[in-house]
């Protein structure tokens, strides 16, 4: 190892870095140690107190994850920085729901509610928090059409492909295996060939309108666009440094979804000792799982950056239904198993008004903070379902 690359792994896992990937893995190992003490009955207080402790794990993790996500953000340029962060914890999520789905007990709508909720949560939750900041901050707020466009166009198609259709035209709200192979078919193309077109032909439509400052070490366009050539340059002037922050970013990661699936149970056992609605607990790890990915969101927003809260938001969604739908049908075709996924009237209803809602504000001339509010109403409508 020459010293070059010594120092630049030393640059990237700094003492902070190094605390908050070892704080992750470490309470994740001291979980699996006490998961025998853990089956027990625990107190009430002692209950939320070994949730406020793993949340807070989580928390500082998150910051962690923040850090490595952004300076490869800013080292790539859109859309491969947040293409990092979306895609490890998305396929992580997935990784968990199909383990639960594989495990002991009934989980047949695992997939549905675990989706709903992501996409309740990152469509009006985060982007309202986004656009409130980004309305208040910034005057002028003006995303790339073309990109939103390309998210909204797979959202609007696989979202009531897995929520609306099989309620339709499938057997008690699951797709029948004839039904289902075409749907994990098509749904798997669609993702791959958007994909490809955002990574390569199409990249220029997900990165900022407005110019904004490169990286180091980075060629731009007379637009102030990176050059299509300039990510190549840029993977081979620092490879040391993208691969340890992407390692970095992954080990980090991990622990965080780790431990929000072993909280599941206290979550669970929680929820039912306040008389709370079961689905709360699928909303809360939704939500603690993509922490890392809402305060990357909200930074951008603070800065601005308003392409980058969709690239994050609506790319993340986009990847969490393209990846988590086929892999579900899937393994509902090999075990035998239903999976129910169709939605109650209620939310079908709820998701068709954030669709439009999306619309109208991210298509309008100007983003203010009034569209932020009324993303933060629809979620509110959502959590009023849920407990109704």
């Amino acid at each position: 190892m020459t010293v070059s690359v010594v120092s630049g792994v030393r640059n990237v896992l700094t003492p902070r870095a190094l605390t908050q990937l070892l704080l992750g893995w470490i309470a994740f190992v001291v979980l699996l140690i006490a998961h025998p003490v853990l089956k027990g009955p625990l107190s009430t207080p002692a209950l939320f107190a070994l949730l406020a402790a793993i949340v807070v794990v989580i928390v500082v993790c998150a910051f962690g994850v923040v850090t490595q996500a952004e300076r490869l953000a800013h080292r790539l340029g859109d859309p491969y920085g947040t293409l990092v962060l979306t895609l490890s914890i998305v396929v992580i999520e997935v990784v968990l729901i199909s383990a639960v789905m594989l495990g002991p007990g009934d989980h047949s709508t695992i997939a549905r509610d675990s989706v709903m909720a992501v996409s309740m949560i990152i469509l009006n939750l985060v982007i309202g928090i986004a656009l409130l900041v980004a309305g208040v901050r910034h005057r002028a707020l003006e995303p790339n059409s073309a990109g939103v466009s390309s998210y909204l166009s797979l959202l609007v198609v696989l979202l009531p492909a897995a929520f609306v259709l099989p309620g339709l035209i499938g057997s008690e709200g699951a797709y029948e295996s004839g039904q289902a192979v075409p749907i994990l078919i098509t749904t798997l193309v669609l993702y791959a060939f958007f994909l490809y077109r955002q990574m390569g032909p199409q990249r220029d439509d997900f990165q900022e309108v407005t110019a904004a400052p490169s990286a180091p070490g980075a060629t731009t366009t007379s637009e102030g666009h990176r050059s299509r050539s300039s990510i190549l340059e840029v993977l081979s002037a620092h490879r040391t440094e993208v691969l340890s922050r992407a390692v970095v970013l992954v080990l980090t990661v991990i622990p965080i979804v780790l431990l929000s699936h072993d909280m599941a149970a206290l979550l669970d056992e929680g929820v039912a000792r306040i008389g709370a609605p079961v689905e709360l607990s699928g909303i809360l790890i939704s939500m603690i799982v993509f922490l890392p990915e809402t305060i990357t969101t909200i930074r951008a927003a603070h800065t601005g950056e308003i392409q980058r809260v969709s690239n994050l938001c609506h790319g993340a969604l986009v990847s969490t239904v393209g990846l988590t739908i086929p892999a579900v049908l899937v393994i509902g075709l090999i075990t035998g198993q239903t999976v129910h996924l169709a939605e109650s009237p209620a939310n079908i209803a709820l998701l068709g008004v954030t669709l439009l809602l999306t619309v109208t504000s991210f298509f309008s001339k100007k983003i203010t903070a009034v569209h932020g509010a009324a993303h933060l109403m629809t979620f509110l409508l959502y959590v009023l379902i849920v407990f109704s």
